[in-house]
């Protein structure tokens, strides 16, 4: 059985450390937590039957990949949202984030988390939130709450990161210019900020529903909570929005690095050319062959014309080396 947690609360308090799903259901003023991580469909068709869930939720909590949005079925709500694991980025050549997924299903008397390839258990946050009795005796929409800022607060280590390895970018593409190995990397994190841009976008609008319109199981007073929500996910996204800006000025930067490397190369091959052209142009005219050249007579003539040639080519040297050509 894939369920890793299913306790009872009445007032803050844990009245049933393990539910008995044949017992009977929660009464007034009581509400389930029930997490499970990876369910087969049969196990899903049992919380269906035993806690009311609508069909058409049930099947998207078993697709992967959903993106986050939050719907209403009936007196109950559902919400997918999608988990970022910290420390999942790997080097070399296959960057990546691993993006899990967490369904919740809520109802006055009930919320039910189900994980498909989420890392980040739920453990910790239930310890947390049962030492505050007093907060949790608000219901289950303030358990709904704190799972989406504990979601949410999950992109945090993974953007620190990113950060550190963009900034690490930036610096060194102002000192030289970029190898091909680092040009791709940076294609490759463009495209992983892509989807992690994509996927903070959803999860800030479902989290602005959430907190701007009347929901089933949510008190209007719980929904400031979830405004809270929304502008951590809303920094989220600034934050990712940056660091593609980031790493678009650093393709710009490596562009102009390209250009004054080949002007620089340009500039080179120019004043060697112009140097070059001095004795290419004297040694023309002497092997013209014509027969009345005074100079072809003259018994210093040879070596005159070679330090002519080394004083022309002397002084053009010089000056482009003045003006940084070579």
């Amino acid at each position: 059985m894939t369920i890793v947690a299913a306790r009872r609360y009445r007032k803050g308090r844990v009245t049933k450390p393990q539910i008995d799903f044949a017992g009977p259901p929660a009464r007034d003023g009581e509400f389930d937590w029930i997490g499970l991580v990876d369910p087969t469909p049969e196990e899903m068709a049992m919380m269906q039957q035993k806690y009311h869930l609508h069909p058409l939720a049930v099947e998207d909590a078993l697709t992967p990949r959903h993106p986050p949005k939050a719907e209403t079925y009936g007196d109950s709500l559902f919400v997918i949202a999608r988990t970022v694991a910290p420390n999942v980025r790997k080097e070399g050549d296959a960057d990546a984030l691993h993006l899990g997924q967490t369904a919740i299903f809520l109802s006055r008397r009930a919320i039910i988390t189900v994980r498909l390839g989420s890392t980040r258990a739920h453990d910790a946050l239930r310890e947390l939130l049962e030492s505050f009795p007093d907060r949790l005796a608000e219901g289950a929409d303030f358990v709904l709450h704190a799972l989406l800022d504990f979601i949410v607060a999950g992109y945090g280590p993974v953007l620190d990161e990113l950060e550190e390895t963009v900034g690490a970018m930036e610096d060194g593409a102002v000192t030289a210019f970029p190898d091909q190995a680092r040009i791709r990397r940076i294609f490759r994190l463009r495209r992983l900020l892509r989807q992690l841009e994509g996927t903070s976008m959803r999860m800030e609008e479902m989290a602005d529903k959430l907190a701007q319109f009347e929901q089933p199981a949510i008190d209007a007073a719980a929904r400031l909570y979830f405004r809270d929500v929304y502008d951590n996910a809303r920094r989220v996204v600034s934050r990712v929005r940056a660091l593609l800006d980031t790493l678009g000025n650093i393709l710009e930067i490596a562009s102009l690095l390209e250009q004054n490397r080949q002007g620089q190369i340009t500039r080179q091959l120019a004043a060697w050319a112009a140097i070059l052209a001095v004795p290419t142009a004297i040694a023309g005219i002497y092997g013209m062959n014509f027969h009345w050249m005074p100079e072809l007579e003259w018994r210093y003539g040879y070596f005159a014309v070679l330090g002519l040639i080394a004083l022309i080519c002397g002084i053009l040297w010089r000056r482009f080396r003045r003006m940084g050509w070579v």
